[in-house]
């Protein structure tokens, strides 16, 4: 069982827990990451229509 999984995050907890090897993240910071990985992805692919890359 990792450290997030079915706590809600307060105020004053990390995004981020690293342990035992293994990085977990809470559920907003990993939607974040991904949002952003996806608006990355369709600018490139984009840019890589239009000929720009």
């Amino acid at each position: 069982m990792h450290p997030f999984e079915g706590k809600v995050r307060d105020d004053n907890a990390k995004r981020f827990v690293h342990e035992k090897g293994r990085t977990y993240f809470d559920r907003d910071t990993e939607r974040l990451i991904f949002f952003v990985l996806t608006g990355v992805m369709l600018l490139l692919g984009v840019l890589g229509r239009l000929g720009v890359l």
